[in-house]
């Protein structure tokens, strides 16, 4: 049985048992319904017949990379995929789904909200989750998001992208590692860093944002 409609059934259940053995008259207008408590959004697709968040990620993706959708709706997608990517299990999906190598495709995107947004996710994806930073690393994306952080004509471009990197590196050390090494000499820090000391890693970013900030608007 699909997990959705067996958790969907087990719900169903626990409710009705609860309905049975609560001795409160049913005119009562104090009476309180069953909870949807523990019903999680694949239960809840699977009963209202709707797609999952698996089926919608993919769905972005598809629109995201078709030539023939709007960049006013592509933008829409990138939007939604970035929203269902906040929950850290669609983050961690990405892999499954095979979205991080268009995903990070995108940041070389010639329009700069396709970039912007793009970073974006990766961002959300990574932030707080190191299944998703070790991913990152894995699909080369430090060197793409390093380039967009410094060197992109486009302000917001470069602020998502720093927003990456710095969700990236914090608390995972084979991440930091990897921007130091592709960060200009000049913009590394003399001394080694721990990814897991916030302070050094804020110095590390502050100095990126800095450098960003001399690039052409």
């Amino acid at each position: 049985m699909d997990p959705g409609m067996n958790q969907l059934l087990k719900w169903s259940i626990e409710n009705s048992e609860a309905t049975r053995s609560d001795s409160t008259p049913s005119t009562d207008p104090k009476a309180e319904r069953p909870s949807g408590r523990g019903l999680n959004q694949e239960a809840i697709a699977a009963l209202m017949g709707g797609p999952s968040d698996a089926e919608l990620m993919r769905e972005s993706m598809t629109a995201i990379q078709s030539p023939d959708v709007a960049l006013e709706h592509k933008l829409v997608a990138f939007d939604n995929l970035e929203q269902l990517i906040e929950i850290i299990d669609n983050a961690n999906n990405l892999e499954s789904l095979g979205l991080w190598t268009p995903l990070t495709s995108e940041l070389s995107n010639e329009e700069p909200e396709m970039r912007r947004m793009a970073a974006w996710c990766l961002g959300t994806a990574v932030q707080n989750n190191v299944k998703c930073q070790e991913r990152l690393l894995a699909v080369n994306a430090m060197p793409p998001l390093v380039k967009l952080a410094l060197d992109d004509p486009n302000e917001k471009v470069r602020r998502k992208a720093i927003y990456a990197l710095s969700s990236e590196v914090r608390n995972y050390d084979p991440a930091l590692r990897s921007l130091l090494q592709t960060l200009p000499e000049k913009l590394r820090p003399s001394e080694s860093i721990n990814a897991g000391d916030m302070d050094e890693v804020d110095k590390v970013m502050d100095v990126v944002k800095k450098a960003s900030q001399k690039s052409p608007s």
